[in-house]
């Protein structure tokens, strides 16, 4: 796996997560001023100084839980509140929008493109909010070091780190239903026709060389596509035009944001499964998580403003249905440890949580919000 993949996995799914909740804040005529100041909350949160630092230190990704915590505590930065139902579908959109954008990159290093054009995307929500610009335009920066000289097998590795986090979610999606780009079980549908990746040619000719390199013959095949020459290569600057459209805002067309899922089923086997063992990375996970929440400074507001509901559903019984029908073992509010198996684990769970103590006090700048990282989760709540 590689240890690059958390930075990209992060701004990529929050670009998701600005799309949606733009589009719901139009669709339920939030006030403008109400609108504007919910995505510029979020998005100040987000691109966190100390935040970014954590997250650009090489580091595996761990479990959905620990960065599904990350993305409830990001989403209610600010006056704007989600029920468990809409959190659960808005994560659910977030997940499968990138899960297919990395389906379709032509080739690995265009990863980075997409994560780009949600960069370019982000910087248009907060253009009149400069020193919020300033925060994003730092972490774009540091994106554009740390990985446009990369080699081609590190964003193969990217890639392929990427696919294993997203393989067991199947989540039909109804503007890829309605595009046919998925099929009713949740899988994607992949194009076999269409230009082919940078720098390659198209399907369909075996040329043969003698030894001296001279090209002695040629043999054509059907490549069982329709393809075309490549395109021009996308813009990896600061500013351009990346050339490739996946990680633009598909809900800026005003199509409507629906998940439909089949009943119970949704998702529940892969997440019995998780939920089923012990978790080997336990404390790592734990760790990953309080480093994350730590440079998570999350503000409350000074105002009496109570705040407002946004529903992911297209009516209140919508959303009331899908809270009934949500797996009774999916939360993702705490991080559980399973200390029930044996002796030797729980021996072992007990030394973990001493050293947990023993950190806690050493880092204290980490642990604002108690003595040790459990007193923090619970400060979460």
């Amino acid at each position: 796996m590689s240890m690059r993949t958390l930075p990209l996995l992060f701004i990529n799914l929050g670009g998701e997560m600005l799309y949606i909740l733009d589009q719901r804040l139009r669709a339920q005529n939030i006030p403008g001023d109400k609108a504007k100041k919910v995505m510029n909350d979020i998005i100040t949160t987000m691109f966190n100084k100390k935040f970014m630092e954590e997250l650009f230190k090489p580091q595996e990704l761990y479990s959905k839980k620990a960065l599904r915590t990350v993305f409830d505590r990001l989403a209610h930065a600010s006056i704007m509140r989600l029920n468990q139902a809409s959190m659960d579908k808005l994560y659910d959109l977030m997940t499968m929008a990138f899960k297919y954008q990395v389906l379709l990159c032509p080739r690995p290093k265009d990863i980075l493109l997409v994560s780009f054009n949600h960069m370019d995307a982000i910087k248009e929500f907060i253009r009149d909010s400069p020193s919020i610009l300033n925060q994003v335009d730092e972490t774009f920066r540091q994106l554009i070091e740390i990985y446009s000289c990369l080699p081609a097998g590190e964003f193969q590795l990217i890639r392929q780190t990427l696919l294993i986090f997203f393989q067991d979610m199947h989540i039909r999606v109804s503007i890829f239903l309605k595009d046919k780009v998925q099929n009713s079980n949740g899988r994607f549908v992949l194009p076999t026709s269409g230009p082919v990746p940078c720098g390659t040619e198209i399907p369909g000719l075996i040329r043969i060389f003698n030894c001296n390199g001279e090209e002695l013959k040629r043999t054509e095949f059907p490549s069982g596509g329709h393809y075309t020459s490549s395109l021009r290569e996308g813009s990896f600057d600061l500013y351009g035009d990346r050339v490739i459209k996946l990680g633009t805002n598909m809900y800026s067309v005003s199509r409507p944001v629906e998940t439909h899922m089949s009943g119970t089923s949704k998702n529940s086997a892969s997440h019995t499964k998780e939920n089923a063992s012990p978790n080997p990375l336990a404390k790592e996970e734990l760790n990953l998580l309080a480093r994350l929440l730590g440079g998570l400074d999350i503000k409350k507001p000074v105002d009496v403003d109570p705040g407002f509901r946004v529903n992911l559903f297209a009516t209140d019984e919508e959303e009331q249905e899908a809270a009934v029908l949500r797996p009774p073992e999916l939360s993702y509010q705490v991080v559980n440890i399973q200390a029930t198996q044996d002796q030797q684990t729980n021996d072992m769970l007990a030394r973990i949580m001493g050293e947990f103590k023993e950190e806690g006090q050493a880092s204290q700048s980490m642990l604002s919000k108690g003595d040790d990282l459990l007193a923090m989760m619970d400060g979460l709540e």
